[in-house]
C-alpha cells in the first residue's frame, strides 16, 4: 500500500483514503467497517465482488488518460477485490451512519467540469459530489491541472458555519505526470494559524483540517492530478466553500470562456 489514511491516523473523525497496487492476479479483501468506500481505479482495472454480486470495473490506462468507472461500497461491507492483469487503486472512505447499496458507476456517468480561466484553468471529475452521486458523507472529486496552471485558486475553505454544519476534513491525493513534482500551499485562519508549503509528487498526501489551502501548483512541464476526499459531521453533504476574501477579487480578473486550450485533458 502506498497510501494508508485513516480518521485515527489523521487525527480526525471521518476521512480516510487508501491507494493500493495489485500485481497481475492478486487479490486484495476490504472490509470497509464503519465507512463507505469507494472502488477508484487509478490505472488498469480490476473485478469486484461483494454483497453476493460480481462488477466488473473497466478502469483506465492512466489519470491523465480518461475517466474510470468505480464501485460504490457500504458501510459493513466485505469485498474481494481482483485484477488480472494489476491495477493502482483508490479507495476514498467516510465514516457515516446510513448502510446505501452497492452501486456500479460507468465512467460516461461522471461530469466533467473545466473551471476558471487562463492559467487559473483546470478539469474536475465530479464523479461522488452531492449534486451526481448519493452517498452519506462522502464527497470527492478528482482535478487535473496543466502543467504551469494553478489549481484551488482562489484560496478557500470547507469550514464556513452554516446551519450548525462545519469543517470538512479533505485529503488532497497527488500524482504528477513525468515524474515531476508540484506544490501545494494551506494556511489557517487568525485564529487556528497553519502554514504549509509542500512539495508534492505521486503517491503524497497532505490533509488539511481545517483553514484556506491553494493554490495547488503544477510546474512548468508536468500535469498534476489530485484526488479530493473529504466529509464531516453534516447532514446535508454540503461543499461549505468560502474564498479567502483578502484573494477573491482574482475572481473577477478572468476573462469568460478564456479555458486554456489544453483543456479537457480527454474528450
Amino acid at each position: 500500500m502506498s497510501v494508508v489514511v485513516t480518521p485515527a491516523s489523521a487525527g480526525w473523525t471521518y476521512s480516510g483514503l487508501m491507494v493500493l497496487t495489485l500485481a497481475a492476479g492478486e487479490t486484495h479483501t476490504l472490509a470497509t467497517g464503519p465507512a463507505e468506500t469507494l472502488v477508484l481505479p487509478l490505472s488498469g482495472g480490476c473485478t469486484v465482488t461483494v454483497d453476493g454480486a460480481t462488477y466488473e470495473v473497466a478502469g483506465r490506462p492512466s489519470v491523465f488518460e480518461a475517466r474510470t468507472d468505480f464501485v460504490y461500497l457500504p458501510r459493513d461491507a466485505e469485498a474481494e477485490v481482483t485484477s488480472e492483469a494489476g491495477a493502482k487503486l483508490a479507495f476514498p472512505s467516510a465514516v457515516c451512519e446510513r448502510r446505501l447499496p452497492v452501486r456500479y458507476v460507468p465512467a460516461a456517468d461522471t461530469p466533467v467540469e473545466l473551471r476558471g480561466a487562463g492559467q487559473c484553468s483546470r478539469q474536475v471529475n465530479n464523479f461522488c459530489t452531492p449534486e451526481v452521486f448519493e452517498a452519506d458523507k462522502l464527497i470527492a472529486c478528482e482535478v487535473l491541472t496543466p502543467g504551469g496552471n494553478w489549481s484551488s485558486y482562489p484560496p478557500h475553505k470547507h469550514d464556513e458555519v452554516r446551519d450548525g454544519e462545519c469543517e470538512l476534513e479533505e485529503i488532497y491525493y497527488f500524482e504528477v505526470a513525468g515524474g515531476g513534482m508540484g506544490y501545494q500551499r494551506v494556511y489557517g485562519t487568525e485564529d487556528r494559524p497553519i502554514d504549509i508549503l509542500k512539495e508534492v509528487r505521486t503517491d503524497d498526501v497532505v490533509l488539511i483540517p481545517h483553514g484556506w489551502h491553494g493554490p495547488s501548483m503544477a510546474t512548468p512541464g508536468y500535469d498534476l492530478y489530485y484526488l479530493n476526499v473529504m466529509a464531516g459531521p453534516g447532514t446535508n453533504r454540503e461543499w461549505l466553500i468560502s474564498d479567502d476574501p483578502a484573494h477573491t477579487w482574482i475572481r473577477q480578473t478572468w476573462t469568460p470562456n478564456h479555458t486554456d486550450p489544453r483543456l479537457p485533458f480527454y474528450p
